[in-house]
């Protein structure tokens, strides 16, 4: 029988915006919850968290009384992990420094220790002592990939790391009327035959390379270019090269921000191919979620995104434009998708990641 456990979730970050650890904990905890055995506290300043994980006996939302991080972690999330008589907490990257219960923290990566170019020195060195410390204060240690397991223990010199692999959503699954898309896009965005790439704005999501492709091969001439994703940190390289395009080119190519999860459905199902050129990576969920939609998706090879064996010959060298361009070409003949599609299905989903948390859980109590 399932020892039962008081179990809290820190859900700050569904205050600001959707993101990888959004979909982490929303796709490990709707599988969660299934195990009645456990309550589970949700704490969030503003958003509706019903929302996602509805209504149970055994789930309890609480909402934060401050937006403020440091009111959060030094006085308020002590506080409700007492009153609550909490068991254990988990949290994403940091946790809070006085401790009232055991500790589970996701580490999703540290690409910045490693890629320090890409990254602003204050960041750098603010979240090498958060991470680091964190990471020693807690009973359970996570991370969503084999490459972050090993960068995780090369530089916070930490061994018990359990690796919770991210997944895909299950609405990329299902199947849809590919007609019926095409005009709800055509009378909702007014775009057709387009490449799609979706990730947050950084210069080592490497935007511009696919910019420079889709230019330079003169794909414009029959596919636009959609990007979805918010601006984090701008790409002089990708703004130079842009600002340069005759307007013509330019009224091929669309940027979305804030895209809810139905839009954001109905625009990767109706892409003709989606890339994905990110240089660095402690996972990346996108290229799998195109592909589980049965969509022709190009990858790049480095980094997590070398786990992605299975994707095969539309595998890409992020430094080359001429790789890119090869494999864009591949990808508009591919007829593998459907055996892709299965493999992510199989081994991509978030019931894994669960029964592993579920396990350390046990095992730790």
């Amino acid at each position: 029988m399932n020892k039962s456990s008081n179990i809290f979730i820190d859900c700050h970050v569904f205050d600001q915006s959707l993101q990888g650890t959004t979909s982490y904990i929303k796709g490990i905890y709707q599988e969660l919850i299934k195990n009645k055995s456990n309550t589970y506290f949700f704490g969030s300043h503003s958003y509706d968290l019903k929302t996602i994980f509805g209504e149970h006996e055994n789930v309890v939302y609480i909402k934060y009384a401050s937006t403020n991080k440091f009111y959060r972690l030094l006085i308020e999330l002590p506080k409700l992990i007492k009153k609550y008589k909490i068991d254990y907490a988990h949290f994403q990257y940091v946790v809070p420094p006085f401790k009232r219960c055991k500790y589970i923290v996701t580490v999703h990566d540290v690409l910045f220790m490693e890629y320090p170019q890409y990254f602003p020195f204050i960041y750098r060195i603010s979240k090498r002592i958060l991470y680091k410390a964190s990471a020693k204060h807690s009973d359970i240690v996570l991370t969503v990939s084999e490459y972050s397991k090993k960068q995780i223990q090369k530089h916070f010199k930490i061994q018990n790391i359990e690796i919770t692999p991210n997944a895909v959503d299950k609405a990329f699954f299902d199947t849809y009327d590919k007609t019926e898309l095409f005009s709800r896009m055509k009378e909702e965005f007014n775009i057709e035959n387009y490449f799609i790439f979706i990730s947050r704005w950084e210069p080592r999501k490497n935007h511009h390379l696919l910019l420079k492709v889709f230019v330079e091969n003169e794909y414009y001439k029959k596919y636009n270019l959609v990007f979805i994703g918010n601006k984090a940190i701008e790409n002089k390289e990708y703004n130079d090269f842009y600002t340069h395009l005759p307007e013509d080119i330019k009224s091929k190519i669309f940027c979305f921000e804030n895209v809810n999860f139905e839009d954001l459905l109905l625009l990767v199902r109706s892409a003709t191919i989606a890339v994905y050129p990110s240089i660095v990576e402690g996972f990346g969920i996108p290229p799998l979620e195109s592909i589980a939609a049965s969509i022709p998706t190009v990858c790049s090879n480095t980094t997590a995104m070398s786990d992605f064996d299975f994707i095969g010959d539309c595998l890409f060298n992020p430094f080359s434009e001429e790789d890119l361009h090869k494999k864009i070409e591949t990808a508009l003949k591919d007829k593998t998708i459907l055996q892709k599609k299965e493999h992510v299905r199989l081994n991509y989903n978030w019931k894994l990641a669960a029964n592993k948390i579920q396990e350390l859980i046990l095992k730790n109590s």
